[in-house]
């Protein structure tokens, strides 16, 4: 549920990138990678409805062209597109020339595919015959193909796991039989897949990540790309916060802040920086941690830095991890029992599971036993509940960036809430919440998910920017 990726969406962006590089394994173990001659992409549904301000066309040639969202250094993504306009020419893998013109070979269809809204096809061109291939970007940076031959494989791995988690209802069942919090039954099952020092290392890289987002965002001012000339805040708030302490990398910034003494009508303004900072660079096309997609990936962080700076200056690492554990768990079981796509369920399959996934995690490192955890997640849901995904542009801008700073506080003032409550009397479990969100998701019209064809994106055009 926590992937390193490159903004500024999972769906549209690491989603189609990953599509890619799954499509290019594919040709090399089908042996006819070697004699493709040209490539051609389609793009459907929402992926073609909101795909330039999503940068997908970009992505996909990012990942024809072999580079991984992880490690590329995104200050030589314009250098590598530039190249490709320019010369009318792929590397494709980074291994042979071929033959690529952006205004030929993707083509942006509108009509949706029956299976998800997000579709991709590929298309090889061979001496003497063509091979196409179609993926789906589910949300958070998941590819599937609708024969879903990996489904047997994955389900394999979870009947292996010591507590098998579909539902809230299952996580509480194994919290009492064993007597554990939340974060310590979901680190049992990652244990269960990879080493304790593996799960210690992607998480320190998770947060890492995390945290040099926050300090680019914070540093970085001036306005984001894509033609709305939206300004960047989190700059200006941040040099208002911060003091006159100094400082030299991300980490010594957290200290610093950490000294600072913050007053009560500035942690609100905090929370805002932190968030704003993620998905202004999340909207620059920089390095982000999908939480559980792009679009929010400023909630989490914000939450978690809200609780090292105000709550617990003697936190470190091992809160880090309770929290990421936790928060990771939540965010799964909405993937599995409704959706993480803005696409498939507008807004609140984005920043409303973000925020259930901050508050619950919130709430365990603030004492919350298991139950209360999960009443902290319901909460922040529910008031998201219905929740429409219409960016202005098709960019993830407007109103993108500021609802990261309304899901972060909306997860920290439920988890207070959670924590005052007694699950004996709490009326909505967290599995009606999900079961809920995924109806509405459903019952939402088709041009308040994703499309850019209603509410603000129709209220406020371009030429209004």
């Amino acid at each position: 549920m926590l992937k390193i990726g490159v903004g500024p969406s999972s769906s549209h962006t690491l989603g189609p990138w990953r599509a890619a590089e799954r499509w290019i394994t594919e040709l090399k173990d089908q042996n006819i990678f070697d004699s493709v001659t040209a490539v051609k992409v389609d793009l459907y549904g929402s992926l073609s409805l909101t795909g330039k301000g999503h940068a997908t066309d970009l992505a996909v040639v990012l990942g024809l062209y072999g580079a991984d969202p992880e490690q590329i250094p995104v200050a030589s993504i314009p250098e590598i597109i530039e190249q490709v306009k320019s010369c009318k020419k792929l590397r494709f893998n980074n291994e042979k020339e071929i033959p690529f013109d952006f205004k030929t070979a993707i083509t942006f269809n509108r009509k949706f595919l029956p299976f998800h809204a997000n579709a991709i096809t590929f298309t090889a061109f061979l001496p003497e015959k063509k091979e196409t291939s179609t993926f789906y970007s589910i949300g958070g940076g998941f590819v599937i193909k609708e024969e879903r031959k990996n489904a047997k494989k994955n389900i394999k791995v979870f009947n292996t796991l010591p507590y098998p988690i579909e539902k809230g209802s299952d996580l509480l069942a194994y919290c009492k039989e064993a007597k554990a919090c939340i974060s310590e039954i979901v680190l049992e099952n990652e244990k269960s897949i990879r080493t304790e020092t593996e799960i210690e290392f992607e998480l320190q890289r998770i947060w890492t990540t995390m945290l040099e987002c926050m300090y680019t965002g914070c540093h970085t001012q001036g306005n984001l790309p894509g033609g709305l000339n939206v300004r960047r805040r989190a700059y200006d708030i941040h040099k208002n916060l911060k003091g006159e302490l100094p400082y030299n990398s991300p980490e010594e910034w957290l200290q610093t802040i950490r000294r600072t003494e913050v007053k009560f009508r500035a942690i609100l303004k905090w929370v805002s920086c932190f968030a704003l900072s993620v998905n202004e660079v999340n909207a620059a096309l920089g390095r982000v941690v999908t939480a559980p997609t792009n679009g929010s990936a400023g909630v989490i962080p914000a939450v978690l830095m809200y609780y090292l700076v105000i709550e617990n200056h003697n936190a470190g690492f091992k809160e880090i991890q309770q929290f990421l554990l936790v928060a990771g768990e939540i965010g799964s079981i909405f993937k599995k029992g409704a959706t993480i796509s803005a696409a498939m369920g507008g807004c609140q399959a984005e920043i409303g599971v973000s925020s259930a996934m901050a508050a619950g995690a919130l709430c365990e490192l603030m004492g919350g036993n298991a139950e209360q955890v999960l009443v902290a997640a319901e909460i922040a849901m529910e008031h998201h509940l219905g929740l429409t995904c219409d960016p202005v542009g098709g960019l993830v801008q407007i109103p993108c960036i500021e609802r990261n700073s309304m899901g972060a506080i909306k997860a920290i003032h439920a988890a207070e809430l959670a924590l005052d409550t007694d699950p004996e009397n709490v009326k909505v479990p967290l599995d009606k919440v999900v079961d809920t969100m995924w109806k509405t998701a459903k019952d939402m019209h088709a041009d308040y998910k994703e499309t850019s064809e209603g509410g603000l994106a129709v209220a406020v055009g371009l030429s209004d920017c």
